[in-house]
């Protein structure tokens, strides 16, 4: 076999099929978000960034930027490894605490990511409580698909957020079997949120465990930013808890959060804890600094809940398919893979505007779209230019308007 020549042939199908992706090479300019330099051959020009998941720019926070500075020259730039073989570093202990006063929970641990904590926790309890049976979303996340998968645990998937699906699901599984149902808060790429407190509800009913991502919430809903189940009132009610360091937070990393014995037991237990080296001191402190700023500022979420609202209406005024989101995000359909590509390179060589295409897989085929995220930092000015500039390569393309 040539296998050089296989994966080359791999490339081109995705060509073919208009869903290769290509990675702007961009630089971000500390103060200056949403604002960044993108490097195009020899050009290197200032664009608006509307597709970050940096939702409350905490990347460019000069608080988190010194706490991370004054780390590293304390600790230097390392852990050692991993921390069962090179300790755990004081900031690692620090973080975990905020975390855990942020959920309201006894205890939190630290993974390299989010997709790590997922992954890890659902694959460890699956495996490890005997005839477990996890209980999926549909429309869950990659990392806790893979985790699920990995866990080897019998797995049943009911209807995105089809509270009816999930309980005849329930139904048919012995009452005495563990069982674990696993969702999100909210759905990143379509922008809606789950019915915690109904969910919640059919777990007590039917003595399951639940497993909440708040990835895509953490930071941005709540009184003090701990996502949709401290804004629902349901954050008591969650089993494990799961978030990341690097969206709303603006840095990198994720945790999971809830009993100190379910903490310790996947930290005891679990592969991608034991064996993945640790969270580098600097970033550790500069993600505990914007934890602990986005638990007093509340006027920043209201900000930025302000922000999704106006354009998901100025897009409507325009009309222009904005998708129907409860939540920040910002999604707006094109359903071509090749039109969806076209019209980012669009915004982005004509008009000065960075916004990713999403095509299949991350969306099922037909539903390709751009999807927006504003910011607090995103002004009308920047909203304005926005809105001309979609409904220029919108009917320049012949894009489908709202209906």
């Amino acid at each position: 076999m040539d296998y050089q020549q296989f994966f080359a042939d791999k490339i081109s199908d995705l060509k073919a099929e208009g869903r290769y992706r290509v990675f702007a090479d961009l630089q971000r300019q500390a103060g200056k978000f949403p604002n960044a330099m993108v490097h195009m051959g020899d050009e290197v020009k200032e664009i608006t960034v509307w597709c970050s998941n940096d939702y409350m720019g905490m990347g460019q926070n000069p608080d988190a930027i010194k706490a991370m500075q004054d780390t590293a020259g304390g600790y230097g730039v390392g852990a050692g490894g991993t921390r069962n073989i090179s300790g755990t570093m004081h900031e690692h202990v620090l973080l975990e605490q905020e975390l855990a006063d942020l959920h309201q929970t006894e205890a939190s641990l630290l993974f390299q990511s989010g997709w790590i904590a997922n992954m890890t926790t659902l694959s460890t309890v699956g495996a490890m409580i005997p005839g477990c049976v996890i209980i999926s979303d549909g429309d869950n996340h990659n990392s806790m698909i893979e985790g699920i998968r990995h866990s080897r645990a019998e797995k049943h998937v009911f209807r995105h957020n089809d509270l009816e699906d999930l309980e005849n699901i329930l139904k048919t599984i012995d009452p005495d079997r563990p069982k674990l149902i696993a969702f999100e808060s909210v759905y990143s790429m379509d922008g809606d949120i789950a019915p915690i407190k109904e969910i919640c509800d059919l777990a007590d009913k039917y003595n399951a465990m639940t497993f909440l991502d708040e990835v895509h919430a953490v930071g941005l809903y709540g009184q003090r930013g701990a996502g949709v189940a401290e804004r629902d009132g349901q954050m008591d009610r969650i089993t494990i808890i799961q978030g990341t360091l690097a969206k709303a937070f603006g840095v990198v990393g994720g945790y999971i959060a809830g009993t100190k014995a379910m903490c310790d037991f996947v930290r005891s237990y679990g592969t991608g804890f034991i064996f993945s080296s640790s969270m580098p001191p600097a970033v550790a402190a500069a993600a505990r600094t914007n934890v602990n700023h986005l638990k007093n500022h509340n006027e920043l979420r209201e900000q930025h809940q302000e922000r999704a609202a106006t354009l998901k209406q100025r897009f409507r005024e325009a009309g222009i398919p904005v998708m129907d989101s409860v939540s920040h995000i910002v999604p707006v359909l094109v359903g071509d893979p090749v039109l969806c590509k076209q019209a980012s390179d669009d915004l982005m060589e004509r008009h000065n505007i960075y916004v990713q295409p999403i095509n299949y897989p991350t969306v099922a085929r037909g539903t390709e779209r751009l999807r927006f995220t504003p910011t607090p930092h995103h002004s009308d000015a920047h909203i304005d230019h926005l809105v001309e500039a979609i409904k220029e390569v919108w009917s320049r393309l012949g894009l489908k308007a709202a209906a």
